[in-house]
């Protein structure tokens, strides 16, 4: 059975807007204060993310909010970075002062990034955020081919699994702070296993996925929460409909703060009365899935059909 579609971005929307938090921002310089805080526009085709092609996350400049993603840019030929979509509730539209044109700015600082326009037919999406380079800073993906942890980035990293990836993954990469989700298979004894040998039960691995978040932005605590609420935990060896030892709920955590994080919700839950069956284990080596399993929601505009946020905290 299909989640409503609406059921999503009423939930996005929520937790969204109790989420984002106020941060200190960052320190600009005279011409970065001239677009971003009165308004102005850099040159065209002279930004550095004009003609820039690396996958990864694009922040606001000022106060680090995640506002697009790579796979989201294409090229208008317009002289400026273009996007056909931002990050669920990160961009807000407002009326420019020329009473003709939408100003887009960060919905979490006010950050001026540039303009929307709609019906120019680029994309299939009809949309393009024409947006200043020197507006934006860029994250880059995390390294993923079989790995425990990047080094260095232990307190960085969380990872979680709790049913089919796809579900976890849109839902987590939505969060405010979070800089990437990447969908892969961890605990199991088989090294770089595929889909086909995950799906049989009989590798040991689970669906996870790994996050890269800002601790400044966005608490371990904050996400591991999260991951409760966004699917159940009560549910042994499987979510929703998809069953099975690959399905199950378990933390793999990267440094002891983590786990006792991750054992104090636990705790905090069974004391509410849920049945929680989430195990807790350390973190062993991620492989990355196939291609065709990152961001599949966003990729096939689907909404996940075994994951819906209960608030339980």
């Amino acid at each position: 059975m299909q989640v409503k579609a609406g059921l999503f971005f009423i939930f996005a929307f929520c937790w969204i807007t109790n989420l984002i938090m106020a941060q200190e921002m960052k320190e600009l310089t005279p011409e970065e204060e001239r677009v971003i805080v009165y308004k102005g526009t850099e040159r065209p085709f002279t930004g550095a993310y004009y003609d820039f092609h690396e996958e990864g996350v694009y922040v606001c400049k000022r106060c680090g909010n995640p506002l697009f993603r790579s796979e989201d840019k294409f090229d208008s030929g317009c002289g400026w970075p273009s996007f056909d979509e931002e990050i669920p509730g990160s961009v807000k539209r407002i009326l420019d002062s020329d009473g003709i044109r939408t100003e887009i700015v960060c919905a979490n600082c006010g950050a001026h990034l540039g303009h929307v326009f709609e019906g120019e037919r680029f994309t299939p999406k009809n949309t393009r955020h024409c947006v200043n380079s020197i507006s934006l800073d860029f994250v880059a993906e995390a390294e993923a081919e079989g790995t425990v942890v990047p080094q260095g980035e232990e307190d960085q990293t969380a990872i979680f699994a709790g049913g089919c990836f796809w579900g976890v993954e849109h839902l987590l990469k939505q969060v405010p702070g979070v800089l990437s989700v990447e969908s892969g298979y961890i605990g199991g004894d088989v090294p770089n296993p595929t889909y086909e040998q995950v799906s049989t039960g009989k590798t040991g691995h689970a669906e996870a996925v790994r996050i890269l978040f800002d601790p400044e932005k966005v608490s371990y605590e904050t996400l591991a929460k999260m991951f409760f609420e966004i699917h159940d935990p009560e549910q042994a060896n499987g979510q929703g409909p998809d069953l099975g030892p690959q399905y199950r709920s378990e933390i793999f955590y990267t440094t002891p703060q983590q786990e006792e994080i991750a054992r104090k919700l636990i705790e905090q839950l069974k004391a509410k009365g849920y049945q929680v069956v989430t195990k807790v284990t350390p973190a062993s080596t991620f492989w990355k899935a196939e291609d065709y399993h990152q961001n599949y929601y966003t990729k096939t505009g689907k909404q996940p059909y075994c994951h819906r946020y209960t608030k339980r905290f």
